[in-house]
């Protein structure tokens, strides 16, 4: 990396015959610089036209590498003064010298669990199959036909060691095709000796409570959050801390002053659910920091990062962690279909025999059928086509539910979380009953869940609106669903 002539920062020397595009070279090296400290809070960078004209390159990836850095808080663009590292930044090598790693925390010893029981909860919005049901992927726009050439391909193939439990930690070859997804795709750190296949994110997160919570550990969940997450937390025997989510993600200081030591954080980074905000770089960095120093564990669920409208797909906090102290978790139910029931989680490679015995005990290997089938999804490249095509998708359906929740609500509502995956959460005036305007709409044939239920603890604090999902509501329906939605909102 070389200086400018004027000053303003470091340039990336860029290798026009790597596989990498030019914009994500100049975005890999500026995040670096912000990162290692090369580059301080506050410091000027150049203009994007001076950084192309010293690169001899095309505006184009410059303007998208700069894109991609404000999107994800490492730099801060001010109206007629430029681009600037972003002020909130406090990285290793900033005043006062780089600070001393943390003392490795111990390791969680073997327990007993518990037996645990979870409440049962009276919600008719998930009953039903109508227009905004969450979670639920375009099936109808999944290659089957493909699918089904390749399962047959592969079952032609089975041989008798096919037949014998598999490896605890899943299909090799799928889990190799996999690390090198993460690397390309999430900025994650990892090999394929850290991945575990698993029967889906639930499953991934019940193992690492497994794993890493004594019963009674506080653990910190975000505030509206995932109700799973919740569940898999307590049945592990966790003592739930809710943390409020703002527009920069969970809020690290907020949950310091409410529970400091804890014994891990789930988080939603790179799309928070239900309200759909990034975690943005200084939080991120904070969040780090706070789990080095006190030894906590960060379960990053990464469940529908791929689809991003605006911007590149964030990169995962797993590849910011130098200390090894996040476990990521990803599915592919919502990117392909629900009923394949695979997924990933990436452990630490300390960690990794203690997941594998406890998977053992579990259900001992996953189904190597689909895994293999994954797999050549993924090598002949299917995954790359289907995964452009439904972020066309959804984004056509993103357009037209935006619009017409504009159209027939007007200024009553506020509309959070189009940017990426597919739901939105409609934001209701502050005396609104959403269990009540989401029951009276499920009579109408909508699945429509209300925001108020996404909350670990009721109270004052809980603010009403509903979580609308897309992703099996065509664009010809959007219109007539949200005409509904608006006669649900009345009475």
């Amino acid at each position: 990396m070389k200086r400018s002539p004027d000053g303003l920062g470091p340039i990336v020397s860029l290798d026009r015959r790597a596989a990498r595009p030019l914009h994500r070279q100049l975005y890999d090296g500026y995040r670096d610089a912000i990162l290692d400290g090369r580059l301080r809070a506050g410091q000027r960078l150049p203009s994007t036209r001076s950084l192309a004209r010293e690169l001899a390159v095309s505006r184009m990836p410059v303007v998208l590498a700069f894109e991609q850095l404000v999107a994800e808080g490492y730099v801060e663009s001010r109206v007629g003064a430029g681009s600037f590292v972003s002020s909130q930044l406090r990285v290793r090598g900033d005043a006062g010298g780089p600070r001393a790693p943390a003392a490795p925390a111990a390791r969680p010893g073997p327990r007993r669990l518990p037996r645990a029981t979870l409440p049962v909860i009276d919600e008719p919005w998930l009953v039903g199959a109508g227009p905004f049901r969450i979670a639920q992927p375009a099936v109808d726009e999944f290659p089957v036909e493909l699918w089904a050439r390749l399962v047959a391909r592969r079952a032609r193939r089975l041989a008798r060691q096919h037949l014998m439990y598999g490896d605890a930690m899943g299909f090799a070859p799928l889990r190799e095709a996999l690390a090198e997804h993460l690397r390309t795709v999430r900025s994650a750190r990892c090999t394929a000796q850290q991945i575990m296949i698993v029967n889906g994110s639930q499953q991934a997160l019940a193992l690492a409570a497994r794993a890493l919570i004594e019963p009674g550990d506080a653990v910190w969940v975000e505030e509206p959050g995932f109700g799973g997450a919740r569940d898999a937390l307590r049945l592990a025997g966790a003592r739930l801390v809710g943390v409020p989510v703002d527009d920069d993600g969970l809020d690290v200081a907020a949950g310091i002053a409410r529970c400091r030591t804890v014994r891990a954080a789930y988080v939603t980074p790179s799309h928070q659910y239900p309200l759909g905000v990034i975690l943005s770089a200084p939080r991120r960095l904070q969040l780090l920091d706070w789990a080095r120093r006190t030894g906590a564990w960060l379960l990053e669920d990464d469940y529908d990062s791929e689809y991003r409208y605006d911007h590149q797909p964030i990169a995962s906090l797993q590849g910011l962690d130098s200390d090894q102290r996040v476990i990521h978790i990803g599915t592919f139910s919502k990117v392909l279909f629900p009923a394949l029931r695979i997924g990933y989680v990436v452990i630490p490679l300390d960690l990794v025999a203690r997941f594998r015995r406890i998977r053992e005990a579990m259900d001992n290997s996953p189904a190597p059928l689909h895994q293999a089938v994954l797999h050549d999804f993924f090598r002949e490249g299917h995954f790359a086509r289907h995964l452009r095509r439904m972020r066309g998708i959804y984004a056509e359906r993103r357009r037209a539910l935006v619009a017409a929740i504009e159209r027939e609500l007007g200024d009553t509502v506020r509309v959070l979380g189009d940017r990426a995956g597919m739901h939105v959460v409609v934001l209701l005036p502050r005396a609104a009953r959403d269990r009540e305007i989401a029951a009276r709409a499920e009579r109408r044939g909508l699945s429509i869940v209300p925001l108020s239920s996404c909350y670990a603890v009721p109270g004052r604090h809980v603010r009403p609106g509903l979580v609308l999902g897309y992703g099996t509501t065509r664009v010809t329906e959007i219109a007539d669903a949200v005409r509904r939605l608006k006669a649900s909102l009345a009475g």
